[in-house]
């Protein structure tokens, strides 16, 4: 683990993976909402095609994503620091490292909230299933997966922002 130049293609340090330019591809008025976050996509780096692992931090009072919920992907969170909360549509529960939550496609609403002054760190995996859609039940906004793996937003009625 010395250099991680020397296992480059087989193993990797994972913050040594650039984070995204971009936090997201939210239009105003949700993407200031998760400027605060940071995604290292570790999945990316490997090729890895049908499912995608990011490493995420969240600076304090900063989401994760807009409440949300996936019409055909898994998403599964995997916390490694920090105390974020994990927000649905009927309860909030608090986490810590070691802990996990699953979010079956059609599942519960969700999102991370740190709520904190400590910066979180987890680990966020789900798959790349085509055709899927992002369901906002608290905001007007629909997502779109694109055939080019490209998340498309706009308000519920379909027009654009």
């Amino acid at each position: 683990m010395e250099n991680s130049k020397k296992t480059a293609g087989i193993a990797i340090l994972a913050e040594t993976v650039p984070p995204r330019a971009k936090p997201s591809g939210y239009p105003e008025p949700f993407y200031s909402r998760v400027a605060g976050r940071e995604k290292r996509q570790l999945g990316d780096v490997f090729g890895l095609q049908n499912f995608g692992v990011n490493l995420t931090k969240l600076q304090p009072n900063t989401e994760s994503t807009i409440l949300h919920r996936h019409s055909k992907q898994d998403e599964f969170i995997y916390i490694l620091e920090g105390a974020p909360t994990l927000v649905t549509e009927s309860e909030e529960v608090l986490l810590g490292p070691g802990m996990c939550a699953g979010f079956p496609a059609k599942g519960i609403a969700h999102q991370l909230v740190n709520r904190t002054d400590e910066v979180v760190v987890y680990l966020e995996i789900g798959d790349r299933t085509k055709g899927d859609e992002g369901i906002y039940p608290n905001d007007d906004l629909k997502a779109v997966l694109g055939d080019d793996g490209k998340w498309m937003f706009t308000h519920k009625d379909g027009q654009p922002y």
